[in-house]
């Protein structure tokens, strides 16, 4: 995303949308946010903000060497539940390739150290980095919490904030469709600037 940055400001000056502390994987879809300036925050900008952002969420130990590839992966994981979530809200086939990723994620975390076969040595076992362990397992969490948001009763409330050019998602109450006050308020002044700009009838 072009104006994509990753800020300390960004995550103290946004509050959670409803929905996001029951379901992290809300949470994660909302960690790009768009701002009025036209700008982008990203939570996950970066190795070190993806490590914050699992640990805060208890999904990795503070001091986890994390790497650019894992970051990436959890960035692609949540482009994937955000597209995923659009086509629940238009009642929209998802893509297959999307599902795919999605249940490639629940199912990637290794039970057991696994097969590898060299041409020079021949078979043997291997049990992965464990930073890539750490990062499975939290893309596996967020992946199934995804799942279940997807498949429950819940899914009915699930919407798009209604104040362009937020891009968070929400899990409505009543009549609210905003992810914050602040959103609200944007929307309530942009239909009350509309009724006033509008041209009287002669």
């Amino acid at each position: 995303m072009r104006g994509m940055q990753e800020t300390g400001t960004g995550e103290r000056a946004t509050l959670p949308a409803p929905g996001e502390e029951q379901y992290p994987s809300l949470a994660l879809a909302n960690s790009a946010i768009a701002l009025p300036s036209g700008q982008f925050v990203d939570l996950l900008g970066t190795p070190a903000a993806v490590n914050r952002w699992l640990f805060t969420r208890g999904l990795a130990p503070a001091d986890t060497d994390m790497r650019e590839m894992c970051a990436a992966q959890l960035r692609a994981l949540r482009e994937q539940i955000r597209a995923l979530m659009a086509a629940r809200i238009a009642a929209l086939p998802a893509l297959p390739s999307t599902v795919t990723a999605l249940n490639e994620a629940m199912t990637r975390v290794p039970t057991a150290p696994l097969l590898q076969w060299d041409s020079k040595n021949g078979p043997y076992r291997v049990a992965p980095h464990p930073t890539s362990e750490i990062v499975d397992h939290a893309m596996a969490v967020l992946a199934a919490d995804a799942a279940d948001l997807l498949t429950s009763a819940e899914a009915e409330r699930l919407t798009a904030c209604g104040s362009p050019p937020c891009n968070r998602y929400l899990l409505r109450h009543g009549r609210r469709h905003w992810c914050s006050v602040r959103c609200g308020d944007r929307a309530r002044a942009a239909r009350a600037y509309a009724r006033r700009t509008q041209p009287k009838p002669d």
